[in-house]
């Protein structure tokens, strides 16, 4: 479905990423674990078009990324929750909904993917008229997901969805992804929570330094001395 073949980007003169290649399959879960710096966030700006790469090229489903305008990008089934959620705050929850389905082809869908998230998060339905800024934390991730989910899309792209959230509603995080790849959605999703993202993923790529440094099975890595003594302390 995806591929990213030697891509390579950056910020002004600093180089974040270096001739990074991998693939996700229709259906999978993949996740891109690594240290902080490694180039997890760039590597998910890249493919949502929020940057360009440097060199390299991106193909969905055989359509070249790279050649389409970014905020074109969604209408190729990418949709991306960006780190941090990066929900607009004076709008209420609806209305961060109503946001995600700004294309064309998921206005004409706009209430039969409304009730599809709010069958997903039922919270999200009793907050609907709330202001997203008032949220709690983990509310909050459950309304940027739910954001990316409205203009129906064959990827998800999820950057550190588990960030200051606390250990439960982190957990509440997780089962909600395994929740969303049940229904047969691919998901992407980038992680500092090894342990965590390793459970829920079928195989993961290691990121350190811009460099892909290792690539298997979740439960090779999770069993990996290397993943051991670096991310799981033991």
């Amino acid at each position: 479905m995806l591929k990213l073949d030697a891509v390579a980007a950056g910020y002004g003169t600093f180089q974040a990423l270096f001739g990074t290649t991998l693939d996700v399959n229709a259906g999978e879960a993949v996740g891109v674990i690594g240290p902080n710096g490694a180039g997890k966030t760039t590597l998910m700006r890249v493919i949502s078009g929020m940057i360009r790469p440097w060199s390299g090229a991106i193909s969905m489903e055989g359509v070249d990324v790279l050649a389409e305008a970014p905020h074109r990008i969604i209408e190729l089934g990418i949709a991306h929750v960006p780190e941090n959620r990066r929900l607009f705050p004076r709008l209420t929850v609806e209305g961060n909904l109503r946001m995600g389905a700004f294309t064309p082809s998921a206005r004409a869908k706009f209430a039969h993917r409304l009730e599809f998230v709010f069958d997903l998060f039922p919270r999200m339905k009793e907050r609907r008229n709330q202001l997203a800024g008032t949220l709690s934390g983990g509310e909050q991730q459950m309304c940027a997901i739910g954001r990316a989910l409205m203009s129906d899309p064959k990827l998800l792209l999820l950057d550190e969805p588990s960030a200051g959230l606390a250990p439960v509603v982190v957990q509440q995080v997780f089962e909600l992804v395994q929740r969303i790849r049940s229904g047969g959605l691919t998901v992407l999703i980038v992680e500092q929570n090894v342990q965590q993202v390793l459970r829920v993923v079928d195989r993961a790529y290691l990121l350190e330094a811009g460099n892909i440094r290792a690539s298997g099975a979740s439960a090779e890595l999770l069993a990996s001395d290397t993943i051991k003594q670096a991310y799981l302390g033991v």
